[in-house]
């Protein structure tokens, strides 16, 4: 197999199947039901519902839901100095956006479904689900040196939709939907660090890193220590 280039690892967010969002019955409220039941949101910023609308289509990606520009950053572009302006205006907008966002979206950590995918074009690799209301997922960086491996009591499940893997106590689920996804997993049967399984595996080291991230931070791996030099 060829290494493919040029490609990198995509985010994406989106809202479980199960979970509907509704205005509640002033108006200015939102009200979001599930199978773990109701939440509700008082006076949301316009982000968060435009935010939360997208993601109960499908996947989205963040970048594409957060503003880019204010409107006097928008005009601000006659000359150079302006171009300065207007970069620096939107890292604030951006940055603003998110300080707003992010917090609701934690909250609902245990309504949403945390994809990766890759600039292929060829589909996600793999999606985190939640099963338990106390599901907080972040993915973690991991240190390159350090050697990582399945969990002894994952188990690895074929559904129709690809392959799945769970764990007893872990509040998640993994769901594979690519072999590109599956080939990283198979390699952690065995404790390997994510700088050799980056130059093993034919895909771009960010998106194998990104795969290793992911599986750390749903609880599908344990940590077998530092690798130990030859000699």
């Amino acid at each position: 197999m060829s290494r493919v280039v040029g490609s990198r690892a995509v985010h994406l967010w989106s809202l479980h199947e199960d979970v509907v969002v509704e205005e509640d019955a002033t108006g200015q409220g939102l009200v979001l039901r599930s199978r773990f039941g109701t939440e509700r949101i008082s006076r949301p910023d316009p982000l968060v519902r435009e935010a939360l609308r997208r993601m109960e289509l499908g996947p989205v990606l963040l970048a594409n839901v957060v503003p880019r520009a204010s409107a006097a950053a928008e005009d601000a572009t006659e000359s150079a100095a302006a171009e300065d302006a207007t970069d620096d205006a939107t890292d604030d907008v951006t940055e603003g956006a998110y300080l707003v966002l992010l917090p609701v979206l934690d909250r609902l950590s245990h309504l949403i479904v945390r994809t990766l995918s890759w600039e292929d074009l060829r589909g996600p690799l793999l999606s985190v689900v939640s099963t338990s209301r106390d599901a907080p997922f972040a993915p973690v960086t991991l240190s390159a040196r350090r050697l990582i491996r399945l969990i002894g009591d994952v188990s690895l499940t074929l559904e129709k939709a690809g392959f799945a893997l769970a764990r007893g106590t872990s509040p998640h689920r993994v769901q594979l939907h690519r072999p590109e996804a599956v080939w990283v997993v198979g390699l952690l049967a065995w404790p390997a660090t994510p700088s050799d399984a980056s130059s093993v595996l034919p895909l771009p080291p960010e998106v194998t890193q990104a795969v290793l991230s992911y599986l750390a931070a749903a609880g599908m791996t344990e940590d077998c220590g530092e690798l130990m030099p030859h000699g």
